[in-house]
């Protein structure tokens, strides 16, 4: 078994910061891409940024220069740095990983979801 697990989310006022992290756990036999997904109510899921394991970044427009992705490989964990939040920056936000499990092939996890809430 395999599990994502996201946390750092909450409410915030605009122009604040968060700090979301996910970490995979389970029998993992290695990651690639890890990446961080959005959706708002009523609107479909998108990428926000992702991470490759080399350290290769790509952003959405709608964050460029305001988010910051990271992810530490030894402990499993992909990061999310959001400042300078604005209201359509709410949102559920998703950790997504594209790993090799124990017994398994390659494939996407997903993790439960955090709610960002941003107040103007």
């Amino acid at each position: 078994q395999v599990h994502l697990v996201e946390s750092g989310g909450g409410l915030v006022q605009a122009g604040g910061s968060l700090r979301l992290s996910c970490a995979a756990s389970g029998r993992i036999l290695g990651i690639t891409a890890m990446a961080w997904y959005r959706q708002a109510p009523g609107k479909q899921r998108e990428l926000v940024a992702a991470i490759t394991s080399g350290g290769s970044t790509n952003y959405a427009d709608s964050v460029k220069g305001r988010f910051t992705i990271s992810r530490d490989n030894a402990k499993n964990t992909v990061y999310l740095q959001m400042n300078s939040l604005k209201a359509e920056d709410t949102a559920v936000y998703y950790c997504n990983a594209r790993l090799l499990a124990v017994a398994n092939t390659w494939g996407d996890y997903w993790g439960q979801g955090t709610q960002v809430t941003v107040s103007s």
